[in-house]
């Protein structure tokens, strides 16, 4: 196929990356070798330079093989956006275990399913998360659990040395270790968890190519980030993997600084920007929303940004403007699924960025508009169909679903699952769903998941979620319920309900009480048609 793309890249940028793909580790030892006394983490609590951070990692890594964690075995790491987060990650890799970055907003029912799919054997998490894993803690695969405490007094009531063990004991001095025998297109770095509209929840399998390869690719696309000079800042959850890869791994293979935001608020990150002269941001909509919304935005000074990266929903084209204007850095915009590593698309940055446009497919990588009923037929310019994809940073498939792999890897193609078009110049544009995901400021909510805790309140007869737009969150799920036959819901017990069985963002606070649903002749509620309304 021809990429026709290709003509509208900016100049300095390759058609295709290097083939040969690395090992992560391969990364941190680049990085202390040419920037030794370059900062790699810096926070409140610590300053690591890269010399240290490849020193500390390979300890970590050391400690946790001594505590009998083999190569391709899982570990999750179960913590907010820290320094710790960051150790946790790249140790696992380098110790050549797999990483399981779990939602620190989980509830325990989600926790049981995330470790036993995953079959983790450690967790790594904090004192304020493990009062949500210990009571699951015997309902899992979970063999180890290494807690941060915040000091000697919290650590007696937690740490028990037979399976509950401190983080600083992962510090004790060792030889260290270093993983040398990972096959990078077979050995998997991480099992990164998404879910899907049936509310099966699915660990993609990400080899260390497949990562290796993305952060390659963005690393083209974002030329005007210079090794060893660039400051990232972590607003974008840990856990999620376009917050990883962009803000965790793309760092580190640049030789850059690491500064972890813990929590989100408006002031916080832009004192921040401020303060540490970022030059780098990935960030979603919610946020730069948030932000514009501050009066005293423009008594910050906010110069330093040299590059901002929205991903996860469109951006306002009037928001990139003004958020522009106030910065004088560049607002890419793009495109990726969790099963792509998962940047696929960016727009240019000093070339013609359209509109509404997710942008070009990357270096190395294929895309295509297909017809949604078998998706065999490739559909001309400017019509509609299902977007697929090709390219070295598509997964191995999903963790022990074959069935599932089958149904959306064919030939080496993704088959995303979204629908768009591609214009005569290979500008990809995404303009519908074909799943029912909700994207609620830059969280990924599947209706189903949400459908299912509904379903186990006793008085509800029939329940289903849609994604409504919302001003400041781009959508949020509305719940459409039919109660059972003579009984009468409290809204706020069922609110309650909810936020007992799952994570604050994606419980409904929007509950409209129905008498029936529509449905098709077959019996099929027709979500499209609820989304359609206007609110009662």
């Amino acid at each position: 196929m021809e990429k026709v793309w290709l003509k509208s890249y900016d100049q300095v940028v390759p058609p295709e990356i290097n083939r040969e793909l690395p090992a992560l580790t391969s990364f941190i030892e680049a990085a202390a070798q040419n920037y030794p006394e370059h900062t790699a983490i810096h926070d409140g609590k610590i300053s690591m330079k890269y010399r240290e951070f490849a020193r500390i990692t390979s300890i970590i890594a050391g400690n946790l093989r001594i505590h009998g964690i083999e190569k391709q075995e899982r570990i999750a790491v179960f913590l907010p956006n820290c320094s710790e987060t960051i150790l946790a990650f790249w140790s696992t890799i380098t110790a050549g275990a797999v990483g399981v970055m779990t939602n620190p907003l989980y509830m325990e029912t989600e926790l049981v399913h995330q470790f036993n799919d995953s079959g983790a054997r450690f967790v790594i998490t904090n004192e304020q998360l493990w009062a949500k894993v210990a009571p699951v803690f015997a309902n899992t695969r979970l063999e180890k659990a290494f807690v941060i405490c915040e000091n000697e007094e919290s650590a007696a009531k937690i740490i028990d040395n037979r399976r509950v063990f401190s983080w600083s004991s992962l510090l004790h001095e060792n030889s260290g270790y270093v993983c040398k025998n990972i096959t990078p297109g077979e050995d998997l770095a991480l099992l990164q968890y998404t879910g899907g509209t049936t509310g099966v929840s699915k660990g993609c399998m990400l080899t260390h190519a497949n990562l290796a390869a993305n952060v390659l690719q963005s690393e083209r696309m974002f030329h005007v980030l210079q090794p060893g000079q660039e400051k990232f800042v972590g607003v974008l959850p840990y856990f999620h993997i376009y917050g990883l890869t962009v803000t965790v791994i793309l760092p580190v293979a640049l030789g850059g600084t690491m500064i972890p935001l813990p929590r989100f608020t408006p002031k916080a990150l832009l004192s921040m920007i401020e303060a540490e002269q970022i030059t780098c941001m990935a960030s979603a909509p919610s946020i730069f929303n948030a932000c514009l919304s501050q009066k005293d935005i423009d008594s910050y000074d906010l110069s330093s940004l040299k590059l901002i990266i929205s991903g996860s929903a469109p951006l306002v084209v009037s928001q990139m403007e003004l958020f522009e204007q106030k910065t004088g850095a560049k607002i890419v915009e793009g495109y990726g699924l969790s099963e792509t590593s998962p940047v696929t698309h960016f727009n240019p940055i000093f070339g013609n960025r359209k509109p509404g446009s997710i942008g070009l497919p990357l270096p190395s990588t294929e895309a295509k508009i297909v017809d949604v009923e078998y998706g065999t037929r490739e559909m001309p310019a400017g019509e509609h169909g299902e977007i697929a994809i090709k390219g070295p940073q598509v997964m191995k498939g999903y963790y022990l679903q074959p069935g599932q792999t089958d149904t959306v890897l064919r030939d080496g193609w993704l088959y995303t699952g979204d629908i768009g078009y591609c214009d005569n110049e290979g500008y990809f544009y995404v303009t519908d769903r074909k799943k029912d995901l909700i994207i609620s400021g830059g969280y990924n909510i599947y209706p189903r998941e949400v459908e299912e805790v509904l379903f186990r309140y006793p008085k509800i007869k029939e329940a289903v979620v849609v994604g409504i737009k919302h001003p400041t969150r781009g959508e949020t799920p509305r719940a459409f319920v039919v109660p059972a036959e003579g009984e009468a819901i409290d809204r706020n017990d069922l609110i309650d309900f909810c936020r007992k069985n799952m994570a604050n963002y994606k419980v409904p606070r929007d509950i409209e009480f129905r008498d029936s649903l529509p449905k098709s002749a077959v019996g099929k509620v027709l979500r499209r048609m609820l989304r359609e309304e206007p609110k009662a």
